[in-house]
């Protein structure tokens, strides 16, 4: 499973490299999603440094789906996922490895996205150790439910439109938990942002298993 996982999230990433599209399309995009999302506060600072957690992880999310939908149009393409069934690879290991390219992306968008949130959105860093461990936890957990989401729209009709549509309600308490922890972190609020770590890795453990445990299924099904 571990030597597949590593063959199936190399060979994802090294597509990445070469292609650049997490570079010159995703990364562009999140960053005019937080400079929109500016430009609509812009009356009230206040708020707007208040709601920049809640801001971030939105952009970070709406750009999950298109780092989800690139990885999946990998495999679709000349029947590339029918050769990954033939080849007898583990399917756990195509999860975990689909997963942990997606999370590589994400991970290094969020670096991109941070620095552009401190410029557009002028936060202080209060609780760094909270931060880093909230954002990778959250990370798991968005990267671990895209790539079972990804492989379920995979096998419908109009899956672009339904992705999104699959994910976002179950992102929906991710996503809180991560902004009460950035809050927290950020000293924006009182909130005991450590518990809502727990809350999150919780979340990312029981996305991460189950993907191990139905991503063969999955894959039939797709």
């Amino acid at each position: 499973m571990w030597r597949d996982a590593l063959a199936v999230g190399g060979k994802d990433l090294r597509i990445e490299m070469r292609s650049r599209v997490t570079a010159t399309q995703i990364a562009p995009y999140a960053l005019l999603v937080l400079v929109l999302f500016g430009v609509a506060f812009d009356s009230n600072h206040q708020i707007l440094s208040q709601a920049a957690p809640g801001l971030f992880w939105v952009a970070v999310l709406l750009s999950c789906l298109l780092a989800v939908g690139r990885s999946y149009a990998i495999e679709a393409a000349d029947g590339a996922s029918d050769g990954l069934r033939v080849a007898g690879v583990d399917p756990a290991g195509v999860f975990l490895g689909k997963a942990a390219a997606i999370a590589v992306e994400l991970l290094l968008l969020e670096a991109v996205l941070g620095a552009g949130m401190v410029v557009l959105f002028d936060v202080r860093l209060h609780d760094p150790a909270l931060l880093v461990l909230s954002s990778v936890a959250a990370t798991l957990a968005i990267a671990s439910a895209g790539t079972v989401y990804g492989m379920v729209a995979l096998g419908l009709r109009a899956k672009e439109t339904l992705l999104p549509l699959l994910l976002l309600p179950v992102m929906a308490p991710v996503v809180l938990a991560v902004t009460q922890a950035w809050m927290s972190a950020l000293g924006i609020s009182q909130a005991a942002g450590w518990h809502w770590l727990g809350l999150l890795a919780g979340f990312a453990a029981l996305y991460v298993t189950f993907g191990v445990l139905a991503f063969g299924t999955l894959m039939e099904d797709a």
